[in-house]
């Protein structure tokens, strides 16, 4: 015998087969709603509905983020260097210091180029070039009226170079007309420009056994690590540099991890000019990387609107020129972004602004000399001056 159970659920689904068929069609709709969301869990549907459009817009906010978070789960870390200990101090000779690092001293030193890229980082590059001058035999500088995303900029080296009289006599110049390819790739430009500077390498006069520095403006070796590397024999071939980390300033310290820059005993038809990984061995303590080091707010948009990083400009907010100076007083990111680590332990442990230093010791040496002028890259410093 059915049990009542059976014939109350018959029961409804007779009357909820007759509200929507044939006999309903004068209804009321909500009788007709109820029947067609029959054997739905109402719940599940808000869920969909509502959960899944926040879900996304979380996605399209956060999304960078949550890729970077989870870095560790898709990409394994690279190759660690063999790092190379540095050892320096004034007051030790030369012979000392190479016989400390385990070579030769010359008996004369190697001659050196410095070869750069430039943009618009005047600042830096003067920074820099004092910061070398004893010890380098040629500037060489490429600069190209086309950033690497194909926006047309003025030849800003060029029209100020009256600035480094002090470097004329060393200095081989060259310019590189861009491509203005719309929608390539940045990188592509920015190595059609490095293959440019390496033939300009050559016009400079470069010859075998000479050093060539290859590294970005605001990449700095100091001057004594370039000393040692022209008067040490049998170092390597190639080697990169280990620099400081700074962010906008000197006040803040990121970490020693800039490894790009490198140091290379030049041999004809085989070195190129380059700013990846080209070795293992890693030369510890040898200068400064200040990133993102501008006097002027204008300097950062321009720089994260023309560098080959562009893709990180998600909003058009992050240009703003208040959240661009609150972001630089902060020690904050420019680009809301999660730190580019490889562990968890990494990741968590940089979270958050980067705290502020208040030291401004074993610093460029012009930097400090000339206190007044450049102010802005010391301690306490981060309000930005007005154009």
């Amino acid at each position: 015998m059915p049990e009542a159970g059976y014939y109350s659920s018959k029961k409804t689904d007779d009357i909820c087969e007759d509200l929507c068929g044939e006999t309903s069609r004068g209804g009321l709709s909500m009788s007709r709603l109820r029947c067609a969301l029959r054997g739905f869990d109402l719940k599940a549907l808000l869920l969909l509905f509502i959960g899944a459009p926040v879900v996304i817009f979380v996605i399209y906010l956060h999304g960078q983020k949550i890729t970077y978070f989870l870095r560790p789960l898709w990409e394994s870390p690279p190759k660690p260097f063999r790092t190379i200990p540095h050892y320096y101090h004034p007051n030790v000779s030369m012979a000392q210091l190479c016989r400390l690092h385990g070579w030769g001293i010359r008996d004369n030193p190697r001659r050196v180029f410095d070869a750069v890229l430039f943009s618009n980082e005047l600042d830096m590059l003067e920074i820099r070039w004092h910061e070398l001058s004893p010890y380098i035999s040629e500037f060489v500088l490429l600069e190209s009226n086309s950033t690497f995303t194909g926006m047309r900029k003025p030849l800003v080296f060029a029209s100020n170079r009256r600035r480094f009289e002090f470097a004329e006599s060393r200095l081989t110049y060259g310019t590189v007309g861009g491509r203005f390819v719309k929608g390539e790739n940045p990188f592509v430009e920015e190595s059609y420009q490095r293959v440019a500077l390496d033939q300009l390498v050559k016009i400079a006069g470069i010859e075998d056994d000479d050093l060539l520095i290859m590294s970005d403006v605001d990449e700095i070796p100091s001057g004594h690590t370039i000393d040692l590397l022209r008067w040490c024999d049998e170092i390597p071939e190639k080697l990169h540099l280990q620099l400081r980390n700074y962010l906008y300033s000197f006040e803040f310290h990121l970490d020693d991890k800039s490894w790009r820059a490198s140091v290379h005993r030049y041999r004809g038809g085989k070195t190129r000019y380059a700013h990846f990984r080209q070795t293992d061995d890693l030369f510890a303590d040898s200068g400064w990387h200040c990133s993102f080091c501008f006097r002027h707010i204008s300097q950062f948009i321009f720089k994260m609107t023309a560098y080959s990083h562009v893709d990180r400009v998600r909003f058009a907010y992050y240009l703003n020129p208040s959240r661009i100076q609150d972001v630089i007083c902060r020690g904050g990111d420019l680009f809301d972004m999660l730190p580019e680590e490889y562990t968890f332990q990494q990741i968590i442990a940089k979270l958050g602004p980067i705290p502020s230093s208040y030291s401004a010791v074993h610093l460029p040496s012009y930097l400090i000399q000339n206190v007044d002028q450049y102010r802005y890259l010391l301690p306490g410093n981060c309000k930005r001056e007005n154009e």
